[in-house]
């Protein structure tokens, strides 16, 4: 279980323990600071098997000129999913992490009872005021997330890609950890930070999950 959730940053009551902006109307950076990333509240977790879904959205502001970066699609998603994982079993060792390829592997191995965690909806809970698993998300989360692992399950929504206000461009990947077994959203943060290009951006923002490290 996780007894300490509620301590942590921009907790949802109750729970134990943004855009699409490829074709954003302005081309201007926003003034608008970020907030802080929330770190990952490891503690609770430590010891358990937490299954990391995959990316599915991923998108950059036209006027940062990343496309190439991100193109072919599937490689800029897989890479992502590479750095979130390489940060999370390097850094937040405590939880026993289920990265996508074993998740896909379980997927696989129980088709066509589990669904293909690159083809659910889960870019659906970048929405920052969903605090429970939408149908038929739910069920398809449910089903996996018990074969790949027990009850937890983390999932980085969406990663954009906006004009910083200091130049170059920000990296704002959405991640939520959720509880399949009740539907209920425990924590999400929009991990952010500025780069050159997007994958220093990312590698910047994920630096900041892990807590207490520097």
């Amino acid at each position: 279980m996780i007894s300490n959730l509620t301590s942590m940053p921009h907790p949802i009551p109750g729970f134990v323990g943004l855009l699409l902006v490829a074709a954003c109307g302005s081309s201007q950076p926003t003034d608008t600071a970020p907030s802080p990333t929330a770190p990952l509240p490891t503690a609770g977790l430590a010891g358990q098997r937490v299954v990391v879904y995959p990316l599915t959205l991923i998108a950059a502001h036209d006027t940062l000129g990343w496309t190439a970066a991100l193109t072919p699609r599937r490689t800029a998603l897989d890479h992502a999913d590479s750095l979130l994982g390489e940060t999370l079993t390097g850094r937040a060792p405590e939880v026993r992490w289920v990265l996508p390829p074993a998740v896909r592997q379980a997927a696989r191995r129980a088709a066509p009872v589990a669904g293909d965690p690159d083809q659910m909806a889960t870019s659906l809970l970048r929405g920052p005021r969903l605090r429970q698993l939408p149908e038929p998300l739910w069920s398809q989360m449910r089903n996996l997330t018990a074969l790949a692992g027990d009850r937890y399950a983390l999932v980085p929504a969406s990663l954009l890609f906006v004009p910083a206000k200091e130049g170059g461009g920000r990296a704002e990947l959405t991640l939520v950890l959720v509880d399949v077994r009740t539907g209920a959203v425990g924590w999400r943060t929009v991990a952010n930070a500025a780069g050159a290009d997007p994958w220093e951006a990312l590698q910047g923002a994920l630096k900041a999950l892990p807590p207490g490290l520097p």
